[in-house]
């Protein structure tokens, strides 16, 4: 029995010596002080399993949705076409990763090209800067229907809080990209290979992001990221494009300012019009809260602002099959239970006031009161922020303050996710 076994080891032992330098070549110049750490991310759309009508109150009157905002239809992507994308991130490293998902599509896309680079200004990149890209070792790729590639390293120099440049070049689509709608950065569309150039020649703009998920750097083993799930009012919605105010955005501001302690980037995982518990702008939070929170390297915290969608269309009635608190609190408690199976710990965040809605009345107001006091004072989140009392009008809680209400009365501008972001304690965070 032992010269068997024997034998089985001298013919397996050959083999594992064969295959350990190719094992070792994806982790060149790493070592134990060092990991991978997503500095952006963006949550993907992906086409909801179900999508539900919402219960409309008898006596509300459905307004003219052509005067309203809305989240902008992206510009196309067709074959042979670049796209440059420009992507803000939060912490720096000597070394990045690029991301690319086509989790919505229906068949395959053919990626010819990818190049990074520093962005300069607009479509422009700094000269020196542009580095290809390669897929376990090729520049050309195919992304299958619901699969997600991860790019060799680039040895790139990466400064936190920078713009990087990346450009797909796509030789062939079948069906539409995933993407993401309101990414709030201006993208540039040229015909052709325009992956290098300096800057994009007679393009078209979008602020939509394609088959892009996230972009990682290679940094410090004590540095860490803060996914932020949530709806419109984590994506940005009412913030200025091109000018990175989102609250997220805003709190990396804030965390890179602090010269002390780990670096710390925060990944806005915020999709319009998403829920907790049903699919609709995406499915629903339970549902894709593996895809754009466990999967993201390096991540420590979550912070949770979601549920006002689901207040508005499905619990502003009183009826059989409304939404009531209890039920967004048990979802609540089951993402703080998967969260922490992975040890992520969670920011739990009060929904924000929305009186002057269309959709808002006074039993979705209640709903909102209850789950904010459970937010506050259940103790079963590792932290809270107060968001409702950063904004809020202080002589009338249900609504925003008129400041920083744009004109919906539901989406901060810019100095409202400025309050959003400074109501956070920082000290928590850095744990």
């Amino acid at each position: 029995m032992r010269q068997r076994l024997r034998a089985v080891l001298r013919l397996c032992f050959p083999t594992l010596l064969v295959f350990a330098p190719w094992i070792a070549s994806g982790q060149i110049q790493t070592s134990s002080n060092e990991h991978w750490v997503a500095t952006w991310a963006t949550g993907e759309e992906l086409a909801p399993t179900v999508q539900e009508k919402p219960l409309i109150p008898p006596n509300v009157k459905m307004p003219d949705f052509s005067k309203m905002k809305r989240p902008p239809v992206p510009a196309s992507v067709a074959e042979n076409q670049t796209v440059r994308m420009i992507v803000h991130t939060s912490i720096g490293g000597r070394r990045i990763r690029v991301e690319l998902s086509n989790a919505f599509g229906k068949g395959v896309v053919s990626i010819g090209k990818v190049h990074v680079a520093i962005r300069r200004s607009g479509s422009t990149i700094e000269p020196g800067s542009d580095r290809e890209v390669t897929f376990s070792g090729s520049t050309m790729v195919e992304i299958r229907p619901g699969s997600l590639i991860v790019s060799d390293p680039v040895d790139l120099q990466l400064k936190a809080m920078s713009d990087l440049a990346i450009s797909v070049y796509v030789s062939k689509i079948d069906g539409a990209p995933t993407g993401h709608t309101v990414g709030l950065h201006t993208s540039y569309i040229a015909s052709g290979d325009s992956v290098a150039v300096d800057s994009m020649p007679d393009s078209t703009s979008t602020t939509s992001y394609f088959w892009l998920r996230g972009v990682d750097v290679l940094t410090s083993a004590d540095n860490f990221a803060i996914a932020c799930l949530g709806d419109s009012i984590t994506d940005g919605f009412a913030t200025t494009i091109d000018a990175d105010k989102a609250w997220p955005a805003q709190l990396a501001d804030r965390l890179n300012e602090v010269h002390t302690g780990p670096r710390i980037a925060v990944l806005n995982e915020g999709i319009s019009g998403n829920q907790v518990i049903r699919d609709g702008a995406g499915v629903s939070a339970l549902a894709r809260f593996d895809r754009d929170v466990l999967s993201l390297p390096g991540v420590r915290w979550m912070i949770l602002l979601e549920g006002i969608n689901d207040i508005n269309l499905h619990g502003q009635v009183k009826d059989l099959g409304a939404l009531v608190p209890e039920d967004l609190i048990r979802a609540y408690r089951q993402l703080i239970a998967r969260a922490h199976m992975y040890g992520i710990k969670v920011v739990g965040a009060t929904l924000t006031p929305e009186e002057g809605v269309w959709l808002a009345g006074p039993v979705g107001e209640a709903t909102r009161q209850e789950v904010n006091e459970w937010i506050r004072s259940s103790r079963e989140f590792d932290a809270v922020v107060d968001f409702d009392l950063a904004i809020r009008d202080s002589s009338h809680p249900s609504r925003m303050l008129p400041s920083f209400n744009p004109g919906d009365s539901i989406h901060p501008n810019d100095v409202g996710n400025r309050a959003m972001a400074d109501a956070f304690m920082l000290d928590i965070l850095e744990r």
